[in-house]
């Protein structure tokens, strides 16, 4: 369970993350040193345009909330996944079910609009 850390704000003490691979249009820009406070931007950027990105960024990222805990407002157990078992209770996995065809084209064709898009990759 994630606890709400008011006192201390995550630029101080930034955690380690992990980086995934972007689409070839986006690029990872770092606010402190060469690992700390990673932010995604644009790759077709230019350099003035970058450098311009990255101060703005850097003068503001205690705007930026790096953790859950640092949203203002948002609970942290709204986005708190939790999986309730007893004790004595075997979990058992479930075979993988099948979806009508015509479903599936549906399914198919949305998600390749989500792949255009860029909103998934």
């Amino acid at each position: 369970i994630c606890k709400a850390n008011s006192d201390k704000s995550s630029i101080n003490e930034p955690t380690e993350v992990e980086l995934k691979d972007l689409p070839p249009y986006l690029e990872y820009a770092f606010l402190e040193g060469d690992d700390k406070l990673p932010v995604i931007i644009a790759k077709d950027l230019s350099v003035e345009e970058k450098i311009a990105l990255i101060t703005v960024l850097k003068s503001h990222k205690r705007a930026i909330p790096w953790k859950l805990s640092d949203i203002k407002g948002i609970d942290p157990e709204f986005c708190t996944h939790k999986i309730l078992m007893e004790e004595d209770f075997k979990p058992v996995v479930q075979h993988q079910r099948t979806v009508n065809h015509k479903v599936h084209d549906v399914i198919k064709q949305e998600v390749l609009k989500l792949l255009d898009v860029g909103l998934i990759y």
